[in-house]
């Protein structure tokens, strides 16, 4: 009776709570839960209003005041955690309403009626409380409980599915290697394939919501690979449409598993399969991996298609997939693509979609080929890519979509081919490989570049734009490879380049505002070095075409970026003596000579490596007048006699070198346009070889001391050595003071001659003054002009 009595009690608790529990009573309806629940194991009558109760707990909760929210939330979110825990309770009926409340969390339908002087709790509230009670991480554990029962699986999975749409969700998921869990239910018997579905987007949402790099730590092993290759491998060959979408999701999360070298995507096969599948409608050989594929043309298989490239590329960055992208034809493929647009009819790639392939075609065959370059070779890639940017220069007629990222900028024009066939050719040139420099020259690609340059160049000025900067950087670049240390091509390219080269260096204001300016003003100065420098002709044409005046005039703007390059051209052309005759009549603003702009360069340099000088600019440490900070602060190391000290290695990495190179070539006397600030710096120049002589042995003898005491004799020679460095610092401060001397005598010398000027000036002034006096004393008094005229008459 007394069982009857509590079933009887439980039916009216439901329905007395029939549009929601009030927030105060939540504790005690978990208690009845938990009474019920127990009561289960002696009495399946009470299974039914158990699942009533748990129904219940899919209603929103009713609040008196808008703070209960908050002063309830340690027993809700109790609460809801042994609502999860009820999962324990062997009754498929109970766990499936345990889910469907949860799924009825996220429903946002307020009930019919409500409590009189009630109101129901916020949409998130239930949210948030599942949060605070770790819901998820509880579903996740019972999932071992259903392993065997589909209907119970699948329910967990959907209210998982909801839960992981929050992200402090998806990391309690995490936490307890949920990820790897999951991912081996992909291939669960069930034909309605809502176990596939479901788990698939669960790891979406991890992906995204969690810590990325931990849930692909969950994932890499290989049993989780494999089950990613069967679950994308049966979706495959599927004709329905929510299996090609399915299909589309898990490759979008083995790309994302790719792009980590430590997955197995290449010892679990897969890596293979998609190679196949993203080549086998181009290169056309049978396979069975692809037995029963199909392309439909449809949008799903067209991005289908970008993600099978997209994985190309990422696959191209690891050096072991290198056989295997060469095996099954990657090149070819690609190729395939690298072809005059042509619009095509059904059941083809519309002109769009084909446009988009091709641009993202070319975007891969540029991660692609410097790791196969033996496989671009055979393909004749360069004789493509050439004929190709033919086109894209040419007047045929093309309306360019440029609806994709790839053709960004391209609209209306074949510049997104024109620049993505180039960077193709940029990667591969830039691996320096003779055999790939030497097919380019072959097929006259350095006339070809040039002509193409000139077109961009063109374009440019009517309107500038990312895409042409970036293929005229490319096009630069690229010559500079192929003409780099060879003379005969270094004559070719002097015949246009050089007129190219000179209207780059017209305006240098312009080239030094912005990214893409400053980029391609440098690939314009590497082009100079390696196409017109060490080549007589073409530095003959380059100087006679004022090239020294343009180099020179962007000298001045101080690019510290810039002026290394330049110095370093003007260092190998100064050999011609043309380069010095020029450097020396250029005159810059404000009547500036080269000497002048070379001194103030390296002042700028020293102040900027933190050398020790005086306000006059005058040698402080006299032992060591050019040591820089960073050489201060490096501890003695002995090193090998092969490796450089820290002395020889500043030679390289400062302008200092260079400017002394250029001065020995101008010579340091008589020089037009210097200062006595200028002249005192000058001194330091003269002696920088001298004074770096004395650097290194200073380094050696603390290297000898660190190691070993030397001989008498050795430390005699090396005192001396020392000595001698010591004394033409000295001599170089005397030099310097005698030259502010003689600046200050002339000073002192002109401001007399100044002083004497301003004398005569005043006392010229006074005669004037005392001259006019007398004017006037003549002129308005009576007596005073009489006896004027009285003297006169005696004289």
């Amino acid at each position: 009776d007394l069982e009857k009595e509590q079933l009887k009690t439980l039916k009216k608790v439901v329905k007395h709570f029939e549009n929601g529990f009030p927030l105060q009573d939540i504790a005690q309806i978990t208690e009845v839960l938990n009474l019920c629940a127990d009561k289960m194991y002696e009495q399946e009558a009470f299974t039914e209003p158990l699942c009533e109760l748990i129904k219940l707990f899919g209603l929103p909760f009713q609040k008196r005041k808008s703070s209960d929210e908050a002063n309830y939330s340690v027993e809700v979110s109790q609460s809801i955690t042994q609502l999860g825990y009820l999962m324990d309770v062997q009754c498929s009926q109970v766990r499936i309403q345990i889910c469907k409340s949860v799924v009825n969390f996220f429903n946002m339908e307020l009930p019919g009626k409500l409590l009189s002087g009630y109101q129901p709790t916020s949409p998130n509230y239930k949210i948030q409380m599942a949060e605070m009670g770790g819901l998820a991480e509880i579903l996740v554990l019972s999932l071992t409980l259903v392993e065997n029962q589909l209907t119970e699986k699948l329910w967990v999975l959907k209210a998982l599915q909801h839960l992981s749409t929050s992200g402090e969700s998806c990391e309690q998921i995490v936490s307890i290697q949920g990820a790897s869990r999951l991912c081996l239910y992909l291939n669960g018997a069930d034909p309605s394939g809502q176990l596939l579905f479901r788990s698939s987007d669960i790891l979406w949402n991890l992906l995204e919501k969690a810590s990325k790099e931990e849930v692909v730590n969950q994932l890499r092993s290989l049993e989780c690979i494999h089950a990613l290759k069967e679950a994308f491998v049966e979706l495959v060959c599927g004709f329905r449409h929510c299996d090609h979408q399915l299909r589309n999701d898990l490759l979008v999360i083995a790309t994302l598993l790719a792009e980590s070298y430590a997955v197995p995507m290449i010892e679990s096969g897969f890596a293979k399969i998609l190679i196949v599948l993203a080549t086998c409608t181009e290169v056309k050989l049978p396979n069975p991996l692809v037995k029963g594929f199909k392309l439909t043309y449809s949008y799903e298989d067209f991005e289908m298609k970008k993600l099978l490239f997209n994985i190309i590329g990422i696959l191209s960055k690891d050096p072991s997939a290198a056989q295997l992208l060469s095996e099954n034809h990657v090149i070819p493929a690609l190729l395939y693509y690298v072809k005059q647009n042509q619009r095509s009819g059904f059941p083809d790639w519309s002109a769009a979609q084909y446009e988009e392939l091709q641009l993202h075609a070319l975007a891969v065959l540029a991660s692609v080929s410097p790791v196969l370059v033996d496989k671009y070779l055979s393909c004749q890639a360069n004789t493509v890519l050439l004929v190709f940017l033919e086109w894209c220069i040419s007047q045929d007629a093309f309306f360019g979509r440029g609806n994709s990222f790839h053709g960004t900028g391209g609209r209306g024009t074949k510049l997104a081919q024109m620049r993505y066939s180039l960077r193709a050719l940029r990667s591969v040139v830039a691996l320096y490989d003779d055999a790939v420099s030497n097919n380019l020259y072959d097929q006259g690609a350095i006339s070809q570049l040039l002509d193409i340059l000139k077109y961009a160049a063109d374009k440019s000025k009517e309107k500038e734009s990312i895409a042409l900067l970036e293929i005229q950087a490319d096009i630069l670049f690229i010559l500079s490879v192929l003409c780099e240390e060879n003379n005969d091509r270094k004559e070719l390219f002097s015949c246009e380049g050089i007129g190219i080269l000179i209207s780059y260096f017209m305006d240098p204001m312009t080239l030094c505002t912005g990214t893409g300016h400053s980029c391609l003003l440098l690939s314009t100065l590497d082009c100079l070095w390696s196409c017109v420098v060490g080549c007589c002709v073409a530095e003959e044409s380059f100087i006679e075409k004022q090239g020294v005046f343009l180099l020179l005039d962007l000298l001045t703007l101080k690019d510290s970026n810039l002026c290394d390059i330049i110095l370093g051209i003007l260092t190998e052309l100064s050999d011609n003596p043309k380069t010095i005759l020029h450097m020396s009549m250029w005159r810059g603003k404000r009547d500036q000579t080269a000497a002048n702009v070379l001194v103030q360069l390296w002042r700028q340099e020293e102040q900027d490596l933190g050398v020790k000088r005086d306000q006059y600019g005058k040698i402080v440490d006299t032992k060591r007048p050019i040591i820089t900070t960073f050489q201060k602060q490096q501890k003695i190391i002995p090193t090998p006699a092969c490796c450089p000290s820290f002395s020889i290695m500043e030679v390289s990495e400062t302008m200092r070198a260079k400017i002394y190179s250029l001065f020995c070539k101008l010579g340091f006397e008589n020089l037009p346009g210097l200062s006595a600030k200028d002249v005192v710096t000058l001194a330091i120049i003269q002696h920088y070889i001298d004074f770096k002589i004395g650097e290194v042995w200073h380094e050696i003898s603390a290297e000898i001391k660190e190691e070993f005491r030397p001989v008498t004799s050795d430390e005699r020679a090396m005192k001396l050595i020392l000595e001698v460095s010591e004394n033409t610092g000295r001599m170089v401060l005397g030099l310097q003071t005698e030259a502010l001397e003689r600046q200050h005598h002339k000073e002192i010398k002109e401001e007399k001659k100044i002083h004497k000027e301003i004398q005569a000036s005043q006392i010229q002034r006074e005669m004037v003054n005392k001259s006019w006096e007398n004017f006037l004393a003549r002129t308005s008094n009576y007596e005073a002009l009489k006896v004027r005229n009285l003297m006169e008459q005696k004289i």
